[in-house]
């Protein structure tokens, strides 16, 4: 589960890692209300808006601006507010600003010049292993560094059995070409991040950039924070964090009726249970001429409304121009599912594109029969082969 900057920046502080203060706003007015709090708490003049959506680069597309006074903030998070950003991890149609964050300047002058670094930490499936990715190529896309200053990309992999070690903090902030107080500050820095990657069960924890200020304090100027979604239910107070306007709607009403559903964008709609079957499935679909238009496992326990539900998740979309039906009958019956599309189809009324069901497995025999009599114009298959034929038919 993805959540704003402004709520990973809660989570940091909380397990006390510095940050870069600020507070959320939805109108202007409250970008005022913030700005001026700001400046009363920590003297800050400048101020720095930030459109809170569920993508990155959000400065190119002008969704990160400097205010310089209380008044133009509240001017400049009037003009982020409600538009379409677009940046490279939107795509082109980018998404709805409903939120920003004003944020105090933390690049004053001081002793020194402020430097950037980047840090993050994930999983390291190969040795079941945390580890540390860090740089001193901050503010940069780590992509674009990884291809043109490889060298300049730091690892430190964490036993999860012992915890990360002073040895290792101290590793990382030498790496990072610090010394004196800000070496210090970047070792309790990095024990928080640990602290709270693993407090909140997460699966990425970015920041970027981490900031050494003029007067040597290391900061979180940004937070990329994923949170597993198999260990929300340790976490329920993290659970309420979801912010469901960014996700894909189609894909929050899959989620509503226990359905797996990713939005692709091909012509071929897809219903299948099981993972594995479903990547088949879409393998066949290409090699017949088409392309899946999504992927929608709706698992071991479909019934007549789980059927239904998924035919009209796939309707929804009007690039599809047929439907692939292919279960694979262990757990779940085949004749439930045969029930399934034939109630599916007396609830949703006519359905005008073509659809296949392929049925395997237990009282397959019994499903083909309820498909066969009941009068639809639905084509029905036995084998892999025979779904890519007939799809191959319906496309031409």
């Amino acid at each position: 589960m993805n959540i704003h900057e402004f709520q990973g920046k809660s989570l940091l502080k909380s397990y006390n890692v510095d940050i870069q203060e600020g507070f959320v706003a939805e109108t202007s007015e409250q970008a005022v209300a913030a700005a001026e709090k700001l400046q009363k708490e920590s003297g800050s003049s400048f101020f720095v808006i930030k459109a809170q959506i569920h993508a990155g680069g959000r400065g190119k597309g002008g969704g990160v601006k400097l205010a310089k006074s209380v008044d133009e903030a509240g001017r400049i998070a009037g003009q982020i507010l409600g538009m379409q950003l677009i940046t490279p991890q939107t795509g082109p149609e980018g998404k709805k600003v409903n939120k920003v964050l004003v944020a105090e300047d933390v690049y004053y002058k001081g002793e020194s010049e402020p430097k950037e670094f980047y840090i993050s930490m994930l999983l390291n499936r190969n040795t079941g292993r945390y580890i540390f990715m860090y740089s001193t190529e901050g503010g940069m896309s780590i992509e674009d560094v990884a291809e043109n200053t490889p060298h300049l990309i730091f690892t430190e992999e964490i036993d999860p059995g012992i915890g990360v070690q002073p040895f290792q903090t101290r590793n990382i902030a030498f790496n990072l070409g610090l010394s004196g107080v800000a070496f210090k500050n970047m070792q309790k820095f990095l024990t928080g991040v640990y602290k709270t990657f693993t407090g909140v069960d997460a699966q990425l924890l970015e920041i970027n950039p981490v900031l050494k200020t003029s007067d040597s304090r290391i900061l979180a100027v940004d937070c990329k924070l994923v949170l597993d979604d198999n260990a929300l239910y340790r976490h329920p107070e993290l659970a309420v964090m979801r912010d469901i306007n960014e996700e894909d709607p189609v894909e929050v009403e899959a989620g509503n009726h226990n359905l797996n559903f990713v939005k692709l964008d091909g012509n071929v709609g897809c219903m299948v249970n099981g993972a594995g079957l479903a990547m088949a499935t879409m393998d066949i679909i290409k090699l017949s001429g088409g392309s899946p238009a999504n992927f929608l496992d709706v698992g071991g326990g479909a019934n007549a409304k789980t059927v239904e539900a998924g035919f009209r998740i796939i309707l929804k979309d009007p690039a599809v121009k047929a439907i692939l039906i292919n279960i694979f009958g262990g757990i779940v019956r085949c004749d439930r599912v045969a029930n399934g599309v034939v109630e599916a189809y007396k609830s949703i009324g006519e359905i005008k594109v073509p659809v296949i069901v392929r049925l395997q497995g237990t009282n397959a025999v019994e499903a083909k029969k309820i498909i066969d009599n009941s009068g639809l114009s639905v084509f029905s298959a036995i084998s892999f082969s025979d779904a890519a034929s007939l799809i191959t038919q319906v496309l031409n």
